[in-house]
């Protein structure tokens, strides 16, 4: 061990680590010593990480070892370290004093003293930094007249280093001094008072920055009358401090330093300048502001409060940055315990309406947000009364993303106040909205019940949900009715796992076992499939492929599962391959394939057919519907666009004459019906992008023949784009943004006359 120094800094982390807890291995305690040699040696190394593990763990030891050990074994030790001639030895040592000092006699805490004074005045600021930093320890280990005697001399001498970085660490020790002496004792030593006074006005902003963050801890450590002469002055200098920073830290300190002066004084030297904060430049001022302002409540009291805090939070809600708004909102209780809840409605409720209103979406955004943390804050009485108007209106906002927001508002209020709570109040209002002759105000009916599964009931999903969606299943627009089919899909996974009392929510915040109800799948089966079964007979094609995605969830069927329905989906595979590879120029290879496929000799024909080709055929083969593509698929029942005429088995040149296909009637992910293995969509993961960027860079070379030819290729680019349709219709929700922006780009084209 003691040859390991020069391992790698990882392993000796780890070894510095384990070898404070090496006692009970090597005879106890009473061996404890034999472990500080290799310890020692890791203490001097100049990687920090090491050292520091290798002082955690000595003085791990140290508190083993009996008294006779750490003056026989550990003060040697630390006095090694600490004269050594390389600071880092040195650094280690400064980290030794505490642990031995309370069990050596007082000759050797003597000793320690001076050896430790020593360090304080070393001549490397590495040295002297860690020295302050572990002073504040070391002073609490001693009575009060040797800290007066010895220990406030080095705190002077090291208030008045040259270097910030040591002075800015004293301010842990002045606290540490100041709680040891006692306050009566303190006035009569001048000397950490004007120790106090320079740190304040430190021309470094790190030094002041430590005064502000711990301003508390030294009003508490100190006497009440160098509190009201000294700290109160200090206090509102650094809230006009001119770093930000500075600002920031003293904000955090308001209610707690406030708190020990009095109230007069509060209002007449400290209040003006807590308000210049609410309009201050750094929004990270104010929104430390936003933090703490609500603390001064309970100190004001109400009438002040009223006067001076409501005024300021009415500002700091109309502030730009959010994160000063959810620090009022989240701190809203202490006011509302000291004023009442009419008073503080009074007040912010205008400005919280104002800023639902405002005219920037985003504004209305932000404070949609913030209204469960509200409403929480202020009770459910409150919101029925004053909000819920408020939130139900952003259902209608012209802006989708502000009713999708207000939808995501519903559930974490149900969240809030429960279930029976939003089947009385929030339910009957959404579901009112479903007969709206608006048809966006249905549509987001739709939304709301997706978002709402987890956290209603199963009774509420019966008596209220359903049968809303059963009307809304012949609704008008085929938006709605495709909507209608995605919400169900929602709710059929919601019931096979709702129990019959209480939600999924609950239950998962619980950590409780959820034990499925028969009745949800009653409900599937009875009250949702046959209208989804209604919606795969649907004049629109987006209706049909999410009602048949939804009827695929409940029923758990894939699709073509069958020997017969794979052997008719590898022949549909290559004919469409065929016509996809006419499409795109490719005639030669297209006949070649296509050649087997009217003779019958399916095998042939696949084994022409390379993976990435198969792939594009999967995707086309079940974007086509009820149409013959040459003379393979008939009666299959895909679903998708019509092929009008045969593909000739002898002349595919004649796709582009004759085979149109509906292009306007395909929708991006049209694949009803997976077809063959799973295991296939890793190869076409890899394959689908090369197809994509050889299939577009031919189309930008050719050129457009014409707009004729143009929904044939756009349906050959969907192709492409969907190779991956031989896993499923999952696999294809994953694709289908990128098919969406493939699809776009030849939209574009097609509108630039050739």
């Amino acid at each position: 061990m003691v040859k390991s120094v020069e391992d790698e800094d990882e392993v000796l982390v780890a070894l510095s680590e384990e070898l404070g807890s090496f006692i009970e291995y090597v005879g106890g305690p009473q061996w404890g010593h034999v472990l500080l040699s290799p310890l020692e040696n890791l203490a001097a190394i100049e990687e920090p990480v090491v050292r520091d593990k290798a002082v955690e763990s000595l003085n791990k030891i140290c508190e083993s070892l009996s008294s006779q050990q750490v003056e026989e074994y550990f003060i040697p030790l630390t006095i090694r370290l600490s004269k050594a001639d390389w600071f880092t030895s040195k650094v280690s040592g400064c980290g030794l004093y505490t642990t031995p000092y309370k069990k050596v006699s007082p000759p050797v805490q003597e000793q320690l003293r001076q050896q430790f004074g020593l360090l304080v005045h070393d001549e490397t600021p590495m040295v002297r930094r860690q020295a302050a930093t572990n002073m504040a320890k070391f002073v609490k280990e001693m009575p009060a007249a040797i800290v007066i005697d010895e220990m406030i001399p080095l705190f002077q001498h090291l208030v008045q280093d040259d270097q910030d970085s040591v002075r800015l660490l004293t301010v842990e020790i002045l606290i540490s001094i100041a709680e040891v002496v006692p306050k009566e004792q303190q006035s009569s030593h001048g000397v950490l008072l004007t120790s106090l006074r320079n740190l304040i006005e430190d021309k470094s902003w790190r030094v002041r920055y430590m005064i502000a963050d711990r301003f508390e801890k030294i009003a508490k450590a100190v006497d009440e009358e160098v509190v009201s002469r000294d700290l109160v002055p200090a206090f509102v200098k650094l809230l006009k401090d001119n770093e930000a920073e500075v600002r920031t830290a003293i904000a955090g300190q308001i209610p707690g330093f406030c708190g020990l002066v009095d109230r007069n004084t509060l209002l007449n030297d400290i209040m003006g300048s807590i308000e210049d904060l609410v309009s201050d430049t750094s929004q990270h001022v104010r929104a430390a502001l936003g933090t703490q302002i609500s603390g001064l409540a309970p100190i004001l009291g109400k009438q002040e409060t009223i006067d001076h805090l409501l005024p300021m939070f009415v500002q700091m809600l109309k502030d730009e940055f959010p994160e000063v708004r959810l620090h009022i909102i989240s701190k809203l209780e202490l006011v509302n315990q000291v004023i009442g809840i009419d008073h503080l409605s009074q007040s912010l409720l205008p400005a919280i309406v104002q800023l639902a209103e405002d005219k920037q979406w985003r504004v209305r955004l932000a404070i949609i947000e913030y209204i469960p943390l509200l409403a929480s804050q202020l009770g459910v009485k409150f919101f029925d009364e004053k909000l819920s108007n408020l939130c139900m209106g952003w259902l209608g906002d012209t802006v989708f993303s502000i009713r999708e927001a207000a939808t995501h508002n519903l559930k974490k209020l149900t969240e809030v106040f429960g279930v029976d709570w939003a089947s009385e109040q929030i339910i009957p209002k959404v579901m009112g909205m479903g007969s709206h002759p608006n048809y966006l105000y249905r549509m987001t009916t739709c939304f709301a019940i997706s978002t709402l599964a987890t956290v209603v009931s199963l009774d509420v999903i019966a008596k209220s949900i359903l049968p809303m969606l059963d009307k809304m299943v012949d609704d008008d627009i085929p938006n709605i009715r495709f909507n209608v089919a995605k919400t169900y899909s929602v709710l059929i996974s919601a019931l096979r796992r709702l129990p019959e009392e209480g939600t999924l929510y609950s239950l998962e915040k619980e950590g409780a076992e959820i034990t499925p109800s028969p009745r949800g799948n009653e409900l599937i089966q009875q009250r949702i499939l046959p209208n989804l079964t209604k919606l795969q007979k649907d004049d629109d094609v987006d209706v049909r492929y999410f009602a048949t995605t939804a009827a695929v969830e409940a029923t758990g069927s894939s699709g073509a599962d069958t020997p017969g329905d794979l052997e008719a989906c590898r022949r549909r595979r290559v004919a469409a391959t065929a016509l996809a590879l006419a499409l795109c120029r490719d005639e030669p290879r297209a006949q070649l394939l296509l050649g087997p496929v009217a003779a019958g000799d399916e095998e042939e024909a696949a084994g022409g057919a390379d993976e990435g080709e198969d792939a594009v055929a999967v995707a086309l083969a079940e974007a086509a519907s009820g149409g013959d593509v040459a003379g393979v698929g008939q009666g299959d029942g895909v679903k998708g666009a019509l092929v009008e005429d045969h593909v000739p088995a002898g002349g595919l040149g004649a796709v582009e004459g004759r085979g149109r296909v509906a292009a306007d009637d395909v929708p991006l992910g049209e694949l009803d019906r997976g077809c063959g293995s799973p295991g296939r969509v890793v190869p076409l993961f890899f394959f689908f992008f090369f197809f994509v960027v050889v299939v577009v860079t031919s189309l930008v070379v050719a050129g457009y023949p014409g707009r004729g030819h143009l929904p044939c290729e756009r349906d050959a680019l969907r192709a492409v784009v969907n190779a991956e349709g031989a896993g499923g219709p999952a696999v294809v929700a994953q694709r289908e943004e990128q098919g969406a922006v493939a699809a776009a780009e030849v939209e574009q084209r097609r509108r630039v006359p050739p």
